[in-house]
């Protein structure tokens, strides 16, 4: 079994009885289901009224291992990078630019999202599947950005400091024992979860308004329609109401009511509404998502054909043939995807997502020659893009030749300085090093690879192994030595404060 962080000190958390439930921190962190298994890693004693810089900067860290261990981050570049900008853009024209933040899509289909220190921001599959628009996204972003920028969250923790001694990484342990299973996190939950919640819910209702009133003011700075986040919060109250199911999670971590609808229409009322585009941009990314992470292909397939047979919106339409031939491909139908995209590429030729589309299905069909001339082109026009590079270096080791190999390594190295927290670029790097006949260097992204995947008695095995060979010059000895010696001290110092 995978032990993720420092199990010795999550074994020590459980002898000592800390598993009260699931600390349930953030705006909208469910607590935890069958299909939701993300327990946040310890905050430590809050008794200071705020985590330093610090700390904030290692629970960022943590609970984004964390989510990347249990496999519940979406990393395609295409779909984590649109909603990041989105992100961003929000921030940006909030009342602390500066703020730090990571903003990521979370594989779970329940209609909820979650803010945590650090500046963690979540938004779940269900709930970019539910929404109408980009504005709705970008309502609830901005809902949940407005959360971390008006310390709401360490008001929280400061009012709850009792119940929030190491009771997240207990969990995950008590998660680990069971193997993961529905019925082993329903039973650890049983106990305090319930009580905790309600405290909370009770406590957060407190700053809704105001999360509101900052977040729609966010909206139309950002260029978003400000009614955005009063639409959605009104479409999923309307969908939910007539059903016998229990409401989603959203509803229930972020509960809305009549007078809360209209104050916040009120409020967007007297917003300057800006000029918005036809939203292509964000129907393409929710229909790369329904196609990538729906289980069967065939079922998405069916989806897509059904919806284009509703009479949509132009920008609507394009997106829905773009998800159904992604989801083709997925289904080995590659006639039928190839004749999609080159309608799409047609009435839009510089469209990168139908680009990259129409370069894999290449590479998957045996079209390597022109798949690759066609990244290299991309590459050279936009070398800072993620995703062409990550498609691009996909690409260049498919035939593992040693000289592509190389140019591999030259294509992610410039993605891995701008984004160093990405274990998919080390694993590419590694695999490119190990073509290449660099195993030092293989082994040593290798390792970044398993640590920032939350894999890190894996990571530090890998540089243990290198340390213990004779071939290794003084620098390589030394960079290998002090990035072990790092990641101890970093592990160690997560335990320390669970024992605490």
């Amino acid at each position: 079994m995978e032990r993720i962080f420092i199990v010795n000190s999550m074994a020590r958390t459980l002898r000592r009885g800390l598993l009260a439930g699931l600390l349930g921190l953030g705006t909208g962190l469910a607590i935890a289901q069958q299909d939701a298994r993300i327990p946040l890693p310890d905050l430590g004693n809050s008794a200071g009224n705020y985590l330093s810089d610090g700390e904030e900067r290692e629970y960022a860290r943590a609970i984004l291992m964390q989510m990347r261990a249990f496999g519940v981050m979406v990393e395609d570049p295409l779909i984590a990078d649109y909603f990041a900008d989105m992100g961003f853009r929000l921030v940006a024209n909030s009342d602390k630019p500066t703020m730090p933040f990571h903003f990521v899509v979370i594989d779970e289909k329940q209609v909820n999202a979650f803010a945590a220190p650090g500046g963690v921001v979540a938004l779940y599959k269900g709930l970019i599947l539910a929404a109408e628009d980009e504005h709705e996204v970008a309502g609830v972003l901005a809902h949940e950005v407005a959360h971390i920028t008006q310390l709401h969250l360490y008001r929280s923790l400061e009012s709850t400091q009792a119940m929030t001694i190491p009771i997240a990484l207990g969990m995950l342990a008590l998660v680990l024992a069971g193997g993961g299973s529905g019925e082993a996190i329903s039973g650890a939950l049983m106990g305090g979860a319930a009580m905790q919640q309600q405290m909370y819910i009770n406590y957060t209702r407190a700053n809704e308004a105001e999360a509101d009133r900052m977040g729609i003011i966010t909206l139309s700075r950002a260029g978003y329609d400000p009614e955005g986040m009063a639409d959605f919060f009104e479409r999923i109250n309307r969908i939910n109401r007539p059903t016998s199911e229990a409401p989603p999670e959203f509803l229930r971590t972020h509960p809305v009511t009549t007078n809360r609808i209209a104050e916040a229409k009120a409020r967007a009322a007297s917003m300057p509404t800006p000029e918005t585009g036809d939203g292509l941009d964000f129907y393409l990314a929710q229909a790369r998502l329904r196609a990538l992470l729906e289980t069967k292909p065939e079922v998405a397939v069916a989806w897509f054909e059904h919806a284009l047979q509703k009479g949509e919106s132009l920008a609507r339409s394009r997106a829905l043939q773009y998800g159904l031939a992604v989801a083709l491909q997925r289904q080995r139908r590659f006639d039928e995807a190839r004749e999609l995209l080159n309608g799409l590429l047609a009435q839009d030729p510089y469209k990168l997502p139908y680009l990259l589309q129409a370069a894999s299905l290449d590479l998957e069909t045996g079209e390597e020659a022109r798949a690759l001339a066609e990244l290299a082109d991309l590459h050279h026009g936009f070398p800072g893009n993620h995703a062409i590079a990550v498609l691009y270096a996909e690409g260049l080791l498919r035939g593992r030749d040693p000289e592509n190999a190389r140019k591999a390594t030259e294509v992610l190295r410039p993605q891995l300085l701008k984004r160093g927290d990405n274990p998919r670029l080390y694993e590419l790097q590694a695999r490119a090093n190990a073509i290449a006949g660099n195993d030092i260097a293989a082994a040593e992204a290798l390792a970044e690879s398993y640590f920032l995947s939350g894999k890190p008695e894996q990571a530090m095995e890998q540089l243990e192994l290198l340390q213990d060979r004779d071939d290794l010059d003084y620098y390589q000895r030394s960079r290998v030595t002090a990035r072990l010696e790092e990641m101890r001290v970093i592990m160690a110092d997560f335990g320390d404060r669970n024992a605490s």
